[in-house]
C-alpha cells in the first residue's frame, strides 16, 4: 500500500489562451490513481477544446471502470472511446481538424502505468538513481521542420498512437509530467536537478512554474507525484543543489 502526494500548476504563460488541460483523479481507497496532462495543437483550431475533450474523457472512461478491473485494459478501451468523442465534438464544431497531445501515469498499488502520445512528457525519478524513464517525444524531425507524429486528431484516430510502459515503483519515487512548454524551455539538467531536490512537490513545482514564468514561450503544466509506501518514512532524494 501506498500514498500518494503531488501538486500541479497550469498556466498560460506569455500566450493569450491556455491550450493546456490537466487533471487528476485520486482514489484512496482502493489506491487507483490516475495523472493527465494534455497540450492542445498550435497550429490547429481550437487546441483547448480538444485537449479538454481528450483529458476528460479519458479520465470519465477511468472513473467509471471498476478497480478490480486490469489497469492497461482500461487504458486502452478509454483511448478508443476518447478518439470517438474527439470526432463527435468536432462535428458539431462544423467539422472542425483540432488535436492535442496526452501524457499520463496511472498508479494501482504500487504499479505504475505511464502512456503518452506527442511530445508532452513523463518522467520517473528514483532516489540516488536519477531518471529511471523518460518518455521520448512522437516528433518528426525534417528540413521543414518539426512535426508531431503521433495524436490525437480528430477524424484521424490512427495518429492515436498510444506508447504504454510498466513499472513497479519504489519508495520515494517521484513521477513528474508536464506539457513542451515546460520541457522545451527548461535545460534538463537543472529540470531534473529540481525534481530531485529534497524539497516537498509543492515547493519544486513553485521553482519549476517560477523558470516557466521566466523563460518559456508557451502555455506550460506539470503535474509532479510523489510515491510513499505507508509502512516507511518518507525522506529526500539529495541534498539542494
Amino acid at each position: 500500500m501506498g500514498k500518494i502526494r503531488y501538486a500541479s500548476f497550469s498556466e498560460a504563460g506569455i500566450r493569450r489562451d491556455n491550450e493546456d488541460y490537466c487533471k487528476t483523479i485520486i482514489d484512496e481507497d482502493n489506491q487507483r490513481y490516475l495523472f493527465v496532462v494534455c497540450d492542445g495543437m498550435g497550429g490547429h483550431a481550437m487546441g483547448e477544446v480538444a485537449s479538454q475533450v481528450v483529458c476528460e474523457s479519458i479520465c470519465e472512461h477511468w472513473e467509471n471502470a471498476s478497480p478490480e478491473d486490469e489497469v492497461e485494459n482500461v487504458l486502452k478501451a478509454a483511448f478508443q472511446e476518447t478518439s470517438k468523442a474527439l470526432d463527435a465534438k468536432a462535428d458539431v464544431l462544423n467539422h472542425v481538424e483540432m488535436g492535442t497531445t496526452m501524457v499520463l501515469a496511472a498508479i494501482h498499488d504500487d504499479k505504475l502505468i505511464i502512456a503518452h502520445c506527442g511530445d508532452s512528457r513523463c518522467y520517473l525519478l528514483r532516489p540516488n538513481v536519477g531518471v529511471v524513464y523518460q518518455t521520448q517525444d512522437h516528433v518528426n524531425h525534417s528540413v521543414f521542420g518539426d512535426f508531431i507524429d503521433k495524436s490525437f486528431f480528430s477524424y484521424h484516430s490512427s495518429k492515436a498512437e498510444v506508447e504504454i510502459r510498466h513499472f513497479e515503483l519504489q519508495q520515494n519515487d517521484r513521477v513528474f509530467l508536464c506539457s513542451d512548454g515546460v520541457s522545451s524551455y527548461s535545460d534538463p539538467n537543472i529540470l531534473t536537478d529540481r525534481l530531485m531536490d529534497d524539497k516537498s512537490p509543492e515547493d519544486i513545482t513553485d521553482v519549476i512554474q517560477f523558470l516557466c514564468e521566466k523563460f518559456s514561450k508557451d502555455n506550460y503544466s506539470a503535474i509532479l507525484a510523489y510515491y510513499e509506501k505507508n509502512d516507511a518514512k518518507p525522506h529526500g532524494m539529495h541534498p539542494n543543489k
